[in-house]
């Protein structure tokens, strides 16, 4: 059942992007618009229900909040019945005593503002990501536990509830009762921006719809509530008793804000630092509301939730490059659909190596899952949908690229070419100023450097001929490589791609580097018979030999 749901989820993400920047309405006769529409609401429905129903979240909630905003977009264009309850399917047998309002998604900083303004007594909690129950208890002895289900009626979990430490069958005081709280997968020391969710409340779902829980899994599942319906009228009052009552977390997580600043700075402490669960965001909610019989199952206006920036996007794949570095490592690169990720746009993404490309066998029109790494690096995550269409990738032989590839820009070689020029003039070659990857490519394309030292005959006569160099920016340039010529030996050969020698003292002359066999190498402290062999095949290749002339022309110290 599972699998199935996984397989239709992959399928409707081909939607979820498609629609991402389409029209309003969708396109096409109006019986391809009832079929995209009647497409899609399917889609939606079955996340609904594995959701709601078996606990299984098959999307992130950016994804399905963003497919269900179209559905219901499209159905009102074309005037047809607004897309099904989220909850039909999970409506159980046992009525709450009061009923589960839900919650109604903010999408941004200014919708929080919004919502804020002219309110008073605001709080703030954590949206803590797992199963809603009711609690209900009658002089002070647990009765039933409920699940969430439809909000009006949920299944009967008291059974599996006995077992769990986290939830009291006996309170402190002998009062009568109902809790709404969370049933949440305990993870000490847990950050939600770093690890995300964890599938925690897949998890607690699935184990609570079990008839017997082991002692180990109900010793891990946790409780917050964080509502008492009937309870005293200020959310302080409500917490000091829930703390005399037994339930410390919900005052603990419970915080005042007087302002947007207040409130947003709660929601980033919560994201970025240990919590002993998992997360989603926020919950805003009003210290006062309606009597509890006046509760629907439904958003209320008194409370809502703030979720975190979403940690995962899909984009579709625009074309497949490969960047070939210095030392020959061949790196493909995806040209994305802009996506926007925790403010950041992203629109090319490294996939790592060759061998996870061919694995993956990304190509154009496939749809590419992303998240940020370390919450900075773009990441690809997974392949989510092929394009039916396989449009044929070349990607680069291999054995065509190693470290004494690529000394010319000939055609093929143009991003090795280029890889080398950048080493030279980087911080770890020459540390050229005003002399970056733009400058190379200009020169390049203007046909003024075919190898690795054309530049140090460059003259202010044919600067000024290429676009993009003005006489300022030509006597800056010029000033840098006339710079270059007094660097010191060792430098320079770092600079053309001397391999790593550690320790290694690498003198004054290059004669007499050269002169070093692999024996005298290995030698040398940490270097291995890899590595030696690798140095000695680097100055012995023919490449390198015209580049010491060049060099022993130009004067540069060491190479006379």
């Amino acid at each position: 059942m599972l699998v199935t749901l996984r397989l239709l989820s992959g399928l409707a993400l081909a939607f979820l992007t498609a629609f991402a920047g389409a029209a309003t309405c969708p396109d096409g006769s109006p019986a391809q618009a009832d079929l995209s529409i009647s497409r899609l609401e399917q889609q939606v429905q079955i996340w609904d229900d594995s959701y709601h129903r078996l606990g299984v979240s098959l999307v992130t909630d950016a994804q399905y909040d963003q497919a269900r905003a179209r559905l219901e977009q499209w159905q009102r264009c074309v005037g047809a019945t607004p897309a099904s309850d989220p909850l039909h399917t999970a409506r159980g047998k046992v009525a709450h005593p009061v009923p589960h309002t839900g919650l109604s998604k903010l999408p941004d900083d200014q919708a929080v503002k919004r919502w804020l303004a002219n309110r008073q007594g605001i709080w703030v909690q954590p949206k803590v990501d797992g199963v809603a129950v009711t609690l209900t208890y009658r002089e002070g002895q647990l009765q039933h536990v409920i699940s969430r289900g439809d909000g009006e009626k949920g299944q009967d979990w008291t059974a599996s509830a006995l077992t769990l430490n986290a939830i009291p069958r006996t309170l402190a005081h002998p009062v009568t009762l109902v809790l709404h709280g969370e049933l949440y997968w305990r993870l000490p020391g847990h950050v939600q921006a770093t690890s995300g969710s964890l599938n925690a409340r897949s998890l607690v779902a699935g184990l609570m719809a079990r008839h017997t829980l082991a002692p180990e899994h109900a010793e891990r599942i946790g409780l917050f509530v964080w509502d008492w319906p009937d309870g005293p009228a200020t959310l302080n009052e409500r917490l000091q008793h829930l703390t005399r009552l037994g339930f410390v977390d919900s005052q603990t997580y419970s915080q005042p804000v007087e302002h947007f600043e207040q409130a947003r700075d709660w929601r980033q402490r919560w994201h970025t630092t240990a919590l002993p669960f998992a997360t989603d965001g926020v919950v805003l909610r009003q210290s006062e509301r309606p009597d509890a019989k006046r509760w629907q199952a439904k958003p209320p206006n008194w409370a809502v939730a703030w979720k975190y920036p979403h940690a995962q996007a899909i984009s579709e794949v625009r074309s497949v490059t490969f960047n070939i570095g210095r030392t020959g490592r061949i790196t493909p690169m995806l040209t994305l659909a802009p996506v926007t990720l925790d403010d950041r746009r992203i629109q090319r993404i490294s996939v790592g190596s060759l061998q996870r490309w061919q694995t993956l066998d990304i190509r154009p029109g496939d749809h590419v899952a992303i998240s940020l790494a370390g919450m900075t690096i773009p990441r690809l995550d997974s392949v989510v949908l092929r394009a039916p269409e396989r449009l044929e990738v070349n990607a680069p032989t291999p054995q065509n690229f190693h470290s004494l590839s690529c000394w010319q820009p000939t055609q093929g070689c143009e991003s090795q070419f280029l890889a080398r020029l950048n080493r030279l003039s980087s911080k770890q070659g020459l540390a050229l100023p005003f002399v970056g990857p733009g400058t190379w490519k200009k020169l390049i394309q203007s046909g003024q450097i075919n190898s690795l030292t054309d530049w140090l005959t460059l003259d202010a006569s044919r600067l000024v001929k290429i676009a993009g160099f003005g006489e300022r920016s030509s006597e800056r340039l010029l000033t840098s490589f006339q710079g270059a010529r007094q660097q010191p030996f060792e430098r320079w050969v770092k600079a053309i791609g001397l391999p790593p020698t550690g320790d290694a003292a690498l003198g004054h002359s290059w004669q007499a580097l050269v002169a070093r066999d692999t024996d005298a190498w290995r030698a040398e402290p940490g270097i291995g018979p890899r590595r030696a062999e690798q140095l000695s095949a680097f100055l012995q290749d023919p490449n390198v030999r015209a580049i010491s002339e060049t060099l022993r022309a130009a004067a540069v110290p060491g190479f006379d």
